[in-house]
């Protein structure tokens, strides 16, 4: 396989036929800095050697009535994690400001729970107006499921991006979670995109997923245009129904990295959770797919600390975005139809 070829392909706006994604999939381990050179050609077109740090507040945790298998914080979980209600709009701006002193380009403010009641809303719009006054902080929201009334109350608070993950693919959603479809979530993101907010929408691999997943997800996240694509690897937290999980290995993990690359040349690719536990000394190396990656943990979980990531990122050579210099620029020519199709959707 011409991994270079790809590349070039990719950079011109194709999408990678299944043959392709196969071969990156498929790729010998002394292939794999062929492939991660070749997915590095394309983030070096549009983000240079820019990196942001992303950091989160779970600022709800547990009491969750969805049954999805990878979380600890489901009902069918029995994983000992801390349980409370939503922070106080203080709390929140406290934890946005220990964003902004590690470097932090985005804050993602998360809660558990289907979907958030509009008291909620106006606790975290107050937050986020108030936070806006003080921090040059983009804001990410990832609330559960959204009606467009209230992803235009975010909006007009000052929230930038909204995060609701497709995690696998259609066909196998059923397989993690019973308690809402896929649809509920492409109807949360096409709500969210009318009210005029940006899209953060990945995956989560290693939940038992086919190859034949794995292709339909990267194909269905790059129909859907989002500007932000979280990359989650499972992290096979004791207490919840895929404790049992098999762990992926690192290369494998820098496969996945690259082949969501070689779907989305033009979006942000984030380094999310289970990065730490399934990547492990190969680190590094995904930076060279991705151009962004959450630090100091995720929502029940510990994550590497932020010094650590930024020498991380100046021993790459690769430089700390914090002013959002490198945010993505979807206005260009790479398959501008189905950027144009989302922001109608």
């Amino acid at each position: 396989m011409d991994f270079q070829s790809l590349a070039a392909r990719s950079l011109a706006g194709a999408m990678p036929t299944r043959d392709e994604a196969a071969a990156v999939l498929d790729s010998s381990d002394a292939e794999l800095l062929a492939v991660l050179d070749a997915a590095y050609r394309i983030r070096r077109r549009y983000f240079g050697n820019k990196v942001q740090i992303h950091m989160l507040t779970n600022a709800k945790s547990g009491l969750c009535p969805e049954d999805c298998a990878y979380c600890s914080q489901s009902a069918v979980s029995e994983a000992a994690i801390d349980q409370y209600s939503l922070m106080d709009a203080d709390s929140l701006f406290e934890e946005a400001g220990r964003a902004a002193a590690s470097g932090a380009r985005r804050h993602c403010i998360v809660i558990s729970g289907r979907g958030p009641s509009w008291p909620e809303i106006e606790r975290i719009s107050s937050a986020v107006r108030r936070i806006k006054e003080h921090y040059a902080l983009s804001i990410c929201c990832s609330l559960g499921l959204l009606d467009e009334g209230k992803a235009r109350a975010l909006r007009a608070a000052g929230v930038n991006r909204l995060n609701h993950n497709l995690n696998t693919s259609e066909g196998f959603y059923s397989e993690i979670c019973s308690t809402h479809t896929y649809a509920d979530r492409i109807e949360t993101l096409s709500a969210g995109r009318k009210a005029g907010l940006e899209l953060c929408s990945g995956v989560i691999f290693g939940q038992g997923e086919s190859r034949e997943d794995v292709f339909e997800v990267c194909e269905a996240v790059r129909s859907l245009g989002p500007e932000s694509i979280p990359v989650n690897f499972l992290h096979a937290i004791p207490g919840t129904p895929l404790e049992n999980a098999e762990a992926l290995t690192p290369r494998s993990c820098l496969r996945l990295l690259s082949l969501m690359r070689f779907y989305n040349p033009t979006s942000e690719i984030r380094i999310a959770g289970g990065r730490e536990v399934n990547l492990r000394h190969l680190q590094p190396l995904s930076l060279y797919p991705a151009n962004s990656l959450f630090v100091s943990g995720y929502l029940t979980t510990p994550g590497q600390a932020v010094e650590e990531a930024q020498r991380m990122i100046a021993d790459l050579g690769f430089e700390l975005d914090m002013t959002g210099e490198s945010d993505p620029d979807l206005s260009g020519p790479v398959f501008p139809a189905v950027r144009d199709s989302a922001r109608r959707a």
